[in-house]
């Protein structure tokens, strides 16, 4: 059997992939693990948090992400589509001015993005936006 360059370099990719492993998505069981370490099992209700996330995302390494919850002691961002699905945690203290953050995340694909909020006596609020990642910006 003749293997071709085109071949033998393909093959060693593969391999090389296999390997090293390619990235994966996050299971839910990722995801479950990463809230319940943040709200410690507790349910979260859905109201005293406003996510504001593009419903179609041109370009998935800088994805735009606004979060207010006032009066919350601390807000986690999970993107449910990623490796990690963790984000970031953004935490305030009691001199804080407001309770709200911006920041870019990068996502892989579509998925959702969630937002939880723990507050002062110990409830938590969730919101959630879908958001889709288009290739090359043309909106498909």
């Amino acid at each position: 059997m003749d293997l071709t360059r085109r071949q033998f370099v393909g093959t060693g990719l593969v391999a090389a992939a296999a390997f090293f492993g390619l990235p994966q998505i996050a299971s839910a069981e990722a995801l479950e693990d990463a809230i319940n370490a943040f709200t410690g099992g507790a349910e979260a209700g859905s109201d005293g948090i406003t996510l504001i996330a593009p419903e179609i995302a041109e370009n998935g390494n800088t994805v735009p992400i606004d979060v207010s919850a006032p009066g919350a002691e601390a807000v986690m961002l999970l993107a449910a589509g990623n490796p990690n699905p963790d984000v970031c945690t953004f935490n305030f203290g009691p001199l804080s001015a407001s309770q709200t953050a911006s920041t870019r995340i990068r996502l892989a694909g579509e998925q959702d993005v969630i937002a939880i909020a723990r507050m002062p006596d110990g409830t938590f609020k969730q919101a959630r936006q879908n958001v889709r990642v288009t290739i090359g910006g043309c909106g498909g």
